[in-house]
């Protein structure tokens, strides 16, 4: 290989190509080839590093305690920490017959010492390391409008009057501020007085001119706070179908925001989605929704937007579509009387795109459970018409199990609680993800509230939920790229059941334990991080490495042409150098996360 070659090669590996062109040209120069055969013992706790290696060809295993740590094949270099602190608790061992170049230690030490990034790469921890590899990998992954906060955008001076003031006074204020928005208050509440209001009450409803502003005043006020993040302003747009938000600060009204003034900010065309939700007259015209959502969900991915910010904002949208699709089915006369609920991925708000259906329905006692039948069938339909296919496990509303009464869901918590059988657990941990999208959200309040009061003080039913993270080994081996036997998937990871589904449900699990209401899987580790189950660092990697799971399978559900299939398995050969970086860090979070889990809840004593 010429010299140019092996400084293009060097130039197309991170970290090697944070370097300027006359370091990389030195490092050339100071490295050797070196070939080692397979079993061959390159570090130990007993055998010094020596240099800084970095594989052309083959494969060295890391174990630590006779335990399989990581895989490090083509283009990966090992082990800076070891030269760096002079010691290692770790054995690497040739896999398959290496061929690599050393770097001796004594210039190792000098690159990190003299290039401040190529240095922040080796010592700094897991966090800021992973941030910056994704940083790397995306230079845009932190777009503006992600990391921009109200007080860095345009706020409308707000026009704020008395409950007590005419409505012709108000008006007269509003038109000395050129705003068509009014902030009433009223005892300390506050409230809104906007065109609608004056349409609606005022022309139409024939309310006086000479009346109170408080008559006609919407209470209270959807508000945001001005250092909150730009992406939780669209969120409250979006869920509440308003064109404008109130901006506090310390309880002080500072500001209006306009949606018009967001979007202009940051163009994602989420609003027309909810606009066309909005005025969807029939299943048609909500069924031609679906290519826009796409549009969206790839736009804000190209943007580098975080794939939990995503899977927020598209929740949000589906949640009206159920809505929508509630209203249609369901006669004004019956939609109180129950509570339409979400289970699964959608249920935890982290669904990016339409999967098996997993819905159900909570019906009050005070109803006829039969009347909802044809309802609930038409409700179906409807959802199979908009992309939404049947749930193989018939978790649906269709199912007599997942349509009944508040009393017969009470019944059947109790039927779970009393058994020791997989299926009723897994029936259990999908209840428990549950969020309602539509009718009385209190009935599914009262059901969750029974299902905590009743697992107080079982740890044995907590352990036995729990054990089931263990169900799947964490593919770390699967990296040496050797076909993966007696499966279709040949060199591919099942990233579902490698890591995915371990911290999914382990902080399911602990949420439960602690009596945590959210059902996000991000939301329920900063619970747990505030009831200190988890301290910050180790909640920031969980959060870090669940997000890279989700984001690298995105990537492979939005690059399948074929309906999304098999969208939880990759071939790892198909990422990038940095993307299975990512993926290595993160399974080994998922390791560290299910250790913590046979010790918290004595996973070791389960039978």
């Amino acid at each position: 290989m010429s010299i140019f070659d092996q400084r293009q090669l060097l130039a197309s590996i991170h970290p090697f190509d944070l370097l300027s062109e006359p370091a990389q040209e030195r490092l050339i120069e100071q490295m050797d080839i070196a070939y080692y055969p397979k079993e061959s013992v390159l570090i130990t706790p007993t055998v010094e590093a020596v240099s800084l290696d970095l594989i052309i060809n083959g494969s060295v295993n890391e174990y630590i305690d006779d335990e399989l740590h990581d895989v490090y094949g083509e283009m990966d270099s090992f082990d800076a920490n070891a030269l760096i602190y002079g010691k290692t608790t770790s054995q690497f061992i040739v896999e398959e017959d290496v061929i690599c170049y050393e770097l001796p230690k004594e210039h190792f030490m000098e690159l990190i010492q003299e290039h401040e990034a190529f240095q922040s790469y080796f010592l700094e921890d897991f966090i800021s390391k992973h941030q910056k590899l994704k940083q790397h990998q995306q230079q845009n992954d932190l777009t503006p409008f992600m990391v921009a906060r109200l007080d860095e955008i345009y706020l409308h001076e707000p026009c704020i009057v008395s409950s007590e003031l005419s409505i012709k006074e108000a008006l007269i204020q509003m038109k000395g501020l050129h705003t068509s928005v009014g902030i009433v208050e009223r005892d300390g509440i506050y409230g809104i007085v906007t065109d609608t209001n004056l349409r609606d009450k005022v022309i139409i409803g024939g309310v006086s001119t000479d009346s109170a502003i408080g008559e006609i005043a919407t209470f209270p006020l959807v508000t945001i706070d001005h250092k909150d993040f730009l992406f939780n302003a669209l969120l409250l747009f979006t869920r509440h179908g308003i064109k404008r938000l109130v901006v506090e600060s310390n309880g002080l009204v500072v500001g209006v925001l306009e949606q018009i003034d967001l979007l202009s900010f940051f163009a994602n065309h989420s609003h027309l989605v909810v606009m066309q939700i909005e005025k969807a007259d029939n299943i048609e015209e909500l069924h031609k929704i679906g290519e826009e959502m796409l549009h969206l969900i790839r736009s804000l991915n190209s943007k580098g937007v975080k794939v939990r910010y995503i899977s927020k904002l598209v929740n949000t949208l589906n949640a009206k579509i159920y809505e929508k699709v509630f209203v249609m089915s369901v006669p004004e006369e019956h939609r109180e009387g129950c509570a339409l609920i979400v289970m699964g991925s959608e249920g935890r708000s982290e669904q990016i795109l339409r999967t098996d259906q997993d819905n159900g329905l909570i019906i009050a006692d005070d109803q006829d459970s039969q009347t909802y039948v044809p309802y609930m069938q038409q409700l179906n339909r409807y959802l199979e018409v908009l992309g939404f296919p049947p749930c193989p496990g018939d978790i649906m509303v269709t199912n007599p199990f997942w349509r009944k009464s508040l009393h017969d869901y009470k019944t059947q918590i109790d039927s779970w609680l009393g058994s020791m059988d997989p299926e009723a657990m897994q029936q259990l941990a999908i209840f428990i993800d549950a969020q309602c999208v539509a009718g009385d959200v209190t009935l599914l309040d009262e059901a969750k509230s029974y299902l905590f009061a009743k697992f107080e003080g079982r740890d044995d039913l907590m352990a036995h939920l729990a054990k089931a993270v263990l169900s799947f080994e964490t593919p770390l081996s699967l990296f040496s790229g050797f076909v993966v036997k007696h499966s279709v998937h040949k060199n591919e990871l099942d990233l579902k059941k490698g890591g995915i589904f371990a911290i999914v449900h382990g902080v399911r699990v602990l949420a439960l334990q602690n009596r945590v209401t959210e059902t996000n899987t991000t939301g329920r580790v900063k619970a747990l991080n505030n009831m200190n189950v988890f301290d910050k660092a180790f909640s920031t990697e969980l959060i870090e490495a669940y997000d890279t799971l989700l984001g690298i399978r995105m990537k492979a559900r939005l690059q399948d042409s074929k309906a999304f299939q098999d969208i939880d398995y990759v071939d790892p050969g198909d990422l990038s150098k940095i993307e299975r970086d990512l993926l290595k860090d993160s399974f080994k979070v998922v390791n560290t996360f299910k250790k913590f889990l046979i010790f918290h809840f004595h996973l070791n004593m389960v039978v």
